[in-house]
């Protein structure tokens, strides 16, 4: 079993997952990056071993099980434990403007990998985590996931459209927080973090915040000490930052 402090992040060949995985790699831990596509992930860990980051690839797909079940296997045989695992893989499928136009499809493929995704990844991981001292659980949601945001009518979010992603993340949101609980007594704290409207391949690059910038909640939440909060959901800081606003 490695000494070092480890990280799981999904999706990390690119956008806030890599700089998830650089963020966390330059605090010194140990960064696997789980990626669909075993060469770019591979590329991606070069560059950052390049940086001296100590970076390993493993391929995983968050709609695949048994994907899912091989790349748990090679962290505990290679690693022994996990100590933070970052649900960061997401998509976004159209921008239809209204619910009724909504293809169903994708909104059934968005919420495999937006919500049921993180699900399989974490109860596969959950035995490494547990092997490991006050482990952290880090879900990326959205404020347009936030029903509180949702129905203000001065908003930012009240013209919005994207139900279905909306909802993915809604019902992450919910999940986060029954996870948190559950895991409470084990000392495993699980919060989801807002990343904000950051210029990415889900948005087409037109957010206006950049990556370093959407990493740092998540990094934060990843390095949470024991008097830290679970069952939040953050934008830009977590100490008495809370959006509280699910």
């Amino acid at each position: 079993m490695t000494d070092k402090i480890t990280a799981l992040v999904t999706g990390a060949n690119k956008g806030i997952g890599f700089e998830v995985a650089r963020q966390l790699g330059t605090q010194g831990h140990e960064v696997w990056l789980g990626c669909r596509n075993a060469a770019l992930g591979e590329e991606a860990a070069m560059s950052l071993r390049d940086k001296g980051i100590e970076a390993r690839a493993v391929t995983l797909d968050v709609t695949d099980s048994a994907s899912i079940k091989a790349a748990a296997a090679r962290v505990l045989d290679e690693s022994g434990k996990l100590d933070v695992l970052v649900n960061n893989a997401g998509i976004s499928i159209g921008a239809p403007p209204r619910l009724s136009e909504e293809n169903i499809a994708d909104m059934q493929a968005m919420f495999d990998v937006n919500t049921f995704g993180p699900v399989r990844v974490t109860q596969a991981f959950l035995p490494l985590l547990r092997q490991a001292q006050g482990a952290r659980i880090v879900m990326l949601s959205s404020g347009l996931g936030s029903l509180a945001d949702a129905t203000d009518m001065a908003g930012l979010y009240w013209n919005v459209g994207f139900a279905g992603y909306c909802a993915s993340k809604t019902a992450l949101n919910m999940l986060t927080v029954k996870l948190a609980k559950e895991l409470l007594p084990e000392g495993i704290k699980v919060n989801a973090a807002d990343p904000g409207f950051t210029a990415t391949d889900l948005n087409g690059h037109t957010g206006h915040r950049h990556v370093g910038q959407a990493a740092k909640v998540v990094v934060d939440l990843a390095m949470l000490g024991f008097m830290g909060p679970t069952a939040g959901f953050f934008h830009d800081g977590h100490a008495g930052q809370s959006r509280n606003r699910w």
